[in-house]
């Protein structure tokens, strides 16, 4: 059928009829679904229909290295893990002059924050080391957006991770040390 034989049919056609009660049901149902799938919720970014924020945050989590300190084997497997391990913390420490720090479980601490209270966390934390605060400071709006989509598409997951514990004071879990005193010259 060709376009011009086409148009003429739809407009020569009889309308259907309409029965408003079957499209106010229709359009209740199709509500009830998309809220069901998570794509209308506020406070569930993430879930539901796919989001390029999801995936931009997903890169710049990878190549932010987040997942070397905040995902349990992740150097050790060769970044080879599925991404529900990913970013649950780690028990192991990092010790240095500063104490001993713990990589956060950073899906349980992004589901206890808004995404605009994460994009203001982001542009002013000032962390222990080795944390890389800085490189936080420095996201774009947008960045940080796309990475709080993603941590909280995945969801909460894993256990909280050990509390700072100050220089000097024992700690029960394996640590990496930090030489004392300056790093090295380059």
């Amino acid at each position: 059928m060709s376009s011009v034989a086409g148009f003429s049919f739809a407009r020569s056609a009889q309308p259907l009829r309409r029965r408003p009660w079957l499209s106010v049901g229709a359009a209740i149902g199709l509500l009830a679904m998309w809220g069901a799938l998570g794509i209308a919720a506020e406070g569930n970014p993430g879930r539901g229909m796919p989001d390029e924020a999801i995936d931009r945050g997903r890169y710049l989590v990878v190549v932010g290295g987040c997942n070397e300190c905040h995902t349990p084997g992740y150097v050790e497997a060769g970044g080879d893990l599925p991404e529900s391990a990913w970013l649950t913390g780690s028990a192991v420490g990092w010790q240095g002059g500063w104490g001993t720090t713990y990589p956060v479980n950073l899906r349980l601490f992004f589901s206890g924050l808004t995404e605009d209270g994460w994009v203001m966390y982001a542009r002013n934390v000032v962390t222990r080391p080795p944390m890389g605060w800085f490189v936080l400071n420095a996201l774009t709006e947008s960045d940080a957006r796309a990475m709080y989509r993603f941590v909280k598409a995945l969801g909460p997951a894993g256990d909280p991770t050990p509390a700072y514990v100050p220089p000097g004071a024992p700690v029960d879990t394996p640590v990496i040390r930090f030489p004392e005193g300056p790093p090295p010259p380059p």
